[in-house]
């Protein structure tokens, strides 16, 4: 039986591991095993709502091993540390619990076929103190420890001489746009939390962007918009500002400035994890990411595939595909069916990426975005209530791929109903 191990579960390699379980598991046809450090999955384009307290991480996240059991494939609890091409063999590193034990040792898994979807993390660019004072939404930990800290500055106000709570975001993407806004929503509902001397002046957001304008992959009436709700929200934007280093005072800039700001959160680019850089000879490109052909399958061996942020796939009229969960879905989808075809002898095809736009929330305040390809036609402009529906969809998407659309209707209903029974924000 043919053993396929996919590391990374994030919304590609889940998604992968789902469809290949569900084709090929379930017939006993192959043995598929999902490799992941985390013992759950959330949908990353959501940690800006668990980071501002507007989203329950314990409650929406996904267990894998619970997940694996009902799509017949397996789960193993671990970080890949190396690859043995030669052997076909992914070394894994020693499983270490918070306090230093160590609950499992060093442990190695053979393959047939290896995927590997590890995502991305941040990029700090090697900005002086970044790594110091900065933190990072690359997981549910952080944006939870981040949400920890703000919570903190929260009860501090008016009691230990602190008169505001200020937050600085460096990178005006989705990420960095979404969770300002996010932030504004918090503290509406936090004052009714028992924070009834907070008001919407006790909160500072300063978002940092060395660029020409925020949201750079959208256009450029859409960035306006969005340019102009953040500012009615109380937003300090500033374009065309290059940090230089982080401090525990703030960020200081290019020009000298100092921006001062209790909490920095720093989203200003990706790059795939620092150990991936030339694993096991494949071939890698300047922010580590594997480089890999049409089929996506890496340059330099055709049983190792690559998908979602960490794979680097160039687009036939140039540029690259950009790291989103709609290029991670999609790729998912094409690498399931090379994987079964080639377990039938069958030739692989190439992956083509549909851009279908970008949506960007502003929280219960706005949303607004482009749709393209083959929902308009062409490309349309979208804002409000229905930019808002789509935007939702996405989610609803990556659901559906997991879940099937039964279950994703009844998780919808639930939410719905969580909506009256839970508190809106989480409070702890």
């Amino acid at each position: 039986m043919k053993k396929i191990v996919i590391v990374g579960g994030g919304a590609g390699g889940l998604e992968l591991a789902t469809k290949l379980g569900n084709k090929l598991g379930r017939k006993g046809k192959a043995l598929i095993t999902l490799v992941d450090k985390n013992r759950t999955h959330l949908w990353k384009p959501l940690l800006h709502e668990v980071a501002a307290g507007s989203l329950d991480h314990g409650i929406d996240s996904l267990s894998y091993r619970a997940h694996a059991k009902n799509h017949f494939f397996n789960f193993k609890l671990a970080a890949l540390s190396d690859i043995d091409r030669d052997n076909k063999i992914i070394k894994l590193d020693k499983l270490i619990d918070t306090d230093g034990t160590e609950i499992l040792p060093e442990s190695e898994l053979s393959y047939d076929i290896l995927v590997m979807a590890l995502g991305s993390v941040s990029n700090d660019f090697n900005t002086k103190g970044v790594s110091d004072n900065c933190i990072f939404l690359d997981s549910p930990q952080q944006a939870k420890k981040f949400h920890h800290l703000m919570l903190n500055k929260y009860l501090q106000l008016g009691v230990k001489e602190t008169n505001q709570v200020s937050v600085a975001i460096v990178g005006a993407g989705a990420t960095g746009v979404e969770l300002s806004a996010e932030l504004y929503n918090s503290l509406e509902q936090v004052s009714s939390y028992g924070f009834e001397h907070i008001d919407t002046t006790d909160l500072k957001v300063s978002l940092v962007e060395a660029g020409e304008k925020i949201l750079p992959a959208l256009p450029e009436r859409i960035s306006g918009q969005a340019h102009q709700e953040l500012l009615k929200l109380g937003v300090d934007v500033r374009t065309k500002t290059m940090v230089t280093e982080a401090t525990d005072k703030g960020l200081m800039t290019k020009s000298g400035e100092l921006i001062e700001a209790d909490l920095i959160v720093w989203a200003a680019g990706i790059k795939a994890p620092n150990f991936l850089k030339e694993i096991a000879g494949l071939e890698t490109n300047r922010i580590n990411q594997l480089v890999v052909k049409a089929t996506l399958q890496t340059t330099l061996d055709d049983t190792i595939y690559a998908i979602g942020d960490c794979a680097s796939c160039a687009l036939p009229n140039g540029g690259f595909v950009p790291p989103r969960a709609q290029s991670a879905h999609q790729m998912a989808s094409l690498v399931a069916k090379n994987i079964i075809a080639t377990l039938k002898d069958k030739p692989v095809t190439n992956y083509k990426y549909t851009d279908y736009g970008s949506l960007v929330s502003l929280s219960n305040y706005s949303t607004v975005g482009s749709l393209m390809g083959n929902l308009t036609k062409g490309s349309m402009k979208v804002e409000g209530r229905v930019a808002r529906l789509v935007y939702v969809s996405l989610y609803r998407m990556h659901q559906v791929a997991l879940h099937g659309y039964v279950k994703t209707t009844l998780m919808t209903i639930v939410e719905r109903i969580n909506r009256v029974l839970r508190p809106r924000l989480k409070l702890h």
